[in-house]
């Protein structure tokens, strides 16, 4: 068997995605992949086409070890997110083409299953702490027994997260505030009004709630090391399920200082782009959750060696979920989510409809759980022709400036 074309597909049924379609010369058997990178997608397609796909054709798609090293390794410059996400939409696609060709569903090729489902989190935002609590609690009314929860902090012009599931999950909503053309700017935010903010959410939110439900909370990499152990710390009365990114992945070494200072649980890794990123927080045990993106890791193969790493340092998995990832990369999670031992939460979205339609196949959500598509392989698709109908729209993440008018990290 062997590759005859690799087909890269942009569409924006609500929100960009990079679609890669890996062909074959067997009749009818292909598979398909996520390569998106939110902000920079027509980088990553760039790459794809230019660079990637030539070297692909004719080669054996069964190798997928052999081809994520040759990708890797071979390109001599290695690592980043445009390299990882292009290598991660091949992966997948590779091994969607794998199942299909077993007749068996992803999870069964990866060793089976280690559980019925994966437990899965939502997200809840609001202006202030009542709103909030509303949003939990309707969430806790679909199923969810994990919710993130986000407010604002006052005095600011805008703040991560507050938008809820609507914000994680759908561009359309970033098309509302005005995020096309140019990023949206998130204004006045003060890390000092930020963490008088939050202990205040999670005392209300524990007060209202009790223990009927796990509560986390995204920093989204916003403070310095000391400030994180002081929020690590005064949060810990409230029982996080965990705090998530804290610091900036280029301080490894300082997450040492909120371990020194707090127990609250931590999760880190979304920025991350390889396993290298994970060991020094691994061996040290400095993290309990790990949150890389399958999407900008390199896809499964990389996953799950990084869920091994982590495991006999008993850190689990929380992979990254958001609604810039495309419905393959989703489904990949939960493959990966129930056929490894450490597995810890799953982080997930309702897709619009539009998205349903052009990319089929997103896990189902019931219980409080994600399962798995049964189908062979990832079990999604792309339909190219209506893809075609939603063509690429330039659109940027946000940019978060302090109070003086400096760039803050978003």
């Amino acid at each position: 068997m062997k590759i005859t074309e690799v087909r890269v597909i942009v569409t924006c049924p609500g929100r960009n995605y990079v679609v890669v379609k890996i062909m074959t010369d067997e009749p009818g058997l292909y598979g398909v992949g996520d390569a998106t990178l939110n902000g920079r997608e027509l980088a990553v397609a760039s790459a794809l086409q230019e660079h990637i796909a030539p070297l692909l054709i004719g080669r054996d798609p069964d190798r997928i070890e052999d081809t994520w090293q040759y990708l890797f390794r071979g390109s001599y410059w290695r690592g980043g997110p445009v390299q990882m996400t292009a290598i991660a939409g091949i992966d997948m696609a590779l091994w969607d083409i794998k199942g299909k060709r077993a007749g068996l569903p992803l999870y069964s090729l990866l060793g089976g299953k280690t559980r019925e489902g994966a437990l899965a989190y939502t997200h809840a935002g609001g202006q202030e702490a009542p709103q909030v609590e509303d949003n939990v609690r309707k969430a806790m009314e679909r199923g969810f027994q994990v919710v993130r929860a986000q407010v604002h902090v006052p005095g600011s012009t805008a703040t991560y997260g507050v938008g809820g599931a609507q914000e994680a999950a759908a561009a359309t909503w970033a098309a509302k505030q005005g995020q096309r053309s140019m990023p949206v700017v998130e204004g006045n935010w003060e890390p000092s009004r930020y963490l008088r903010t939050v202990p205040k959410l999670f005392a209300h939110l524990r007060d209202k709630l009790g223990g009927t439900v796990e509560l986390l909370h995204d920093v989204h990499e916003r403070l310095s090391p000391v400030e994180a152990a002081r929020l690590a710390r005064e949060l810990e009365p409230f029982d996080l399920f965990f705090l998530e990114d804290p610091l900036r992945p280029e301080h490894k070494e300082s997450f040492r200082l909120i371990r020194q200072h707090s127990t609250t649980p931590i999760a880190m890794g979304e920025l991350f782009h390889t396993k290298y990123d994970c060991l020094p927080l691994f061996t040290e045990q400095l993290i309990d959750f790990i949150r890389c993106d399958l999407t900008h890791i390199g896809g499964i193969t990389e996953a799950k060696k990084i869920a091994a790493l982590a495991e006999p340092f008993q850190i689990k998995t929380a992979w990254h979920g958001p609604g810039d990832i495309a419905p393959m990369a989703h489904s990949a999670n939960v493959h990966v989510d129930v056929s490894i031992p450490n597995f810890g939460v799953q982080e997930m979205v309702f897709f619009p409809e539009e998205v349903d339609e052009v990319l089929p196949g997103a896990p189902e959500f019931r219980d409080g759980r994600l399962w798995p598509n049964e189908a062979p392989g990832l079990g999604c698709d792309i339909d190219e022709e209506k893809a075609a109908k939603y063509p690429y729209q330039r659109a940027y993440l946000p940019v978060c400036r302090r109070a003086d008018g400096a760039v803050h990290d978003w």
